[in-house]
């Protein structure tokens, strides 16, 4: 059985059992469910809202690099902190957030395998406390533009031939019978479909009934067998870039794959561009 190219992105829930209150350890949760670390959390994590901190709050972008210092700096991270992600719905927003942490060039941040499902289903103790830590002057690097993606680019490689597109959404939306996932409201495009050329993998896919990752062999034989394979340099969408973060994490993290971008303008954006192509099976 192969391993996973980067364990070190991973670490377990014995491993926060044992490590996460840690001077060198910063836990983060970010949920779907932005009431959700309210009702509990485990006992030193920092909570981030994903509509409210993970983003612009007037245009439609990441955060800037002054804001990620900031929002770092305020959880009491600093350039050696190991910094540990998780949240609800198979870690989700949690891979956002990885995604963002790494576009800033904070390296040596993980998720926590199976999320917060995980830690409550195996029984482990969780609070309503919310940590006090001493905040950091953080210092981000450059944008790491490697693995993001923006619509010309994706216009470009349409057709190109030499770029593998995988659509991480569910398949009434790959289809265009959806603009959203059945549990958020059907806005944020102007038509449905996909973009064409691309392979329909949907993000949950990739995890097991209890939250954590499925095993190497079975990511590659699962993206492989639609033609992601590494082969080529790939873009992942999905509406707005949370899913194809997640997504991102297993192509890169945990296949491998060294030419994956992000395009987090996903359909959000692609759905509404005039004169952009569209497929519908």
């Amino acid at each position: 059985m192969a391993d996973y190219a980067h364990p070190e992105s991973l670490v377990s829930t014995e491993w926060v059992a044992e490590h996460g209150g840690d001077a060198n350890v910063r836990l983060i949760e970010v949920d779907v469910d932005t009431a959700a670390y309210e009702q509990g959390h485990v006992a030193g994590a920092v909570g981030w809202n994903w509509q409210s901190q993970l983003q612009q709050s007037l245009r439609r972008d990441l955060l800037s690099k002054r804001e990620m210092e900031q929002l770092l700096g305020s959880a009491g991270v600093g350039a050696d902190t190991t910094v540990v992600v998780y949240g609800d719905n198979n870690n989700w927003f949690a891979a956002w957030a990885f995604w963002q942490i790494r576009y800033y060039g904070h390296a040596n941040v993980k998720l926590m395998n199976g999320g917060r499902a995980k830690w409550e289903a195996e029984g482990r103790p969780m609070t309503t406390d919310v940590p006090s830590h001493a905040a950091t002057t953080y210092t981000a690097k450059d944008p790491d533009e490697s693995i993001r993606a923006y619509r010309d680019q994706v216009l470009a490689a349409v057709g190109a031939g030499h770029t593998a597109l995988v659509d991480v959404r569910s398949p009434q939306e790959f289809s265009g019978e959806l603009l959203a996932p059945p549990n958020l409201p059907q806005e944020g495009s102007q038509r449905g479909g996909h973009i064409p050329g691309a392979a329909n993998i949907p993000w949950g896919q990739a995890a097991n009934e209890d939250g954590t990752f499925k095993s190497a062999d079975e990511l590659s034989e699962l993206y492989g067998g639609k033609g992601i394979d590494g082969s080529k340099d790939t873009i992942a969408y999905c509406r707005i870039g949370e899913r194809s973060s997640h997504t991102w994490f297993v192509l890169t993290q945990l296949l491998g794959y060294e030419n994956v971008r992000n395009y987090d303008g996903s359909w959000t954006e692609w759905g509404s561009i005039v004169g952009a192509p569209i497929e519908k099976p």
